[in-house]
């Protein structure tokens, strides 16, 4: 017989992480609405800033996004003049992606986004790096797990 407790939702960790997903976007939409970015697209603009002039392709690896989500994401943030789309010169298959002037002034006003959601959850600095520290172990065991059924 299954022990009725296994299937609570209260017992449930995707649940847990789905529900934390929602509130985590809940607190992040008022620290960058003035930035005008959604949370997809301040991810793109993360790893831009980190890194200018990748290729979609390059992008979507680190974001584990496919091109299909992706390229929307680059269309908006192109049209709302912070990305530059182009053609790689030695590959005219690849599009690059290049922050303009104004994509690289936002990351100044972006630098208040980390410190908002730190106080919103109420965690010490510590505390927050071990929970993603968790968090990509889980991500990368679960990955594996997959891929290793696949």
């Amino acid at each position: 017989m299954v022990n009725p407790s296994l299937l609570s939702l209260s017992n449930q960790m995707c649940f847990a992480v789905y529900s934390t997903a929602h509130a985590l976007n809940r607190i992040y939409k008022p620290l960058l609405d003035p930035l005008g970015l959604t949370y997809p697209q301040y991810l793109v603009m993360l790893v831009l800033w980190e890194a200018d002039g990748l290729t979609v392709k390059e992008i979507g690896q680190r974001l584990r996004l496919d091109s299909g989500t992706l390229t929307p994401l680059l269309k908006r943030l192109q049209a709302a003049g912070l990305v530059r789309r182009e053609r790689d010169t030695s590959d005219e298959r690849q599009v690059r992606i290049g922050l303009t002037d104004q994509g690289r002034a936002l990351r100044e006003r972006a630098e208040a986004v980390p410190y908002g959601l730190l106080a919103a959850t109420g965690c010490s600095a510590e505390e927050a790096a071990a929970l993603r520290t968790l968090f990509v172990r889980l991500r990368d065991r679960l990955d594996h797990g997959a891929n290793g059924r696949g």
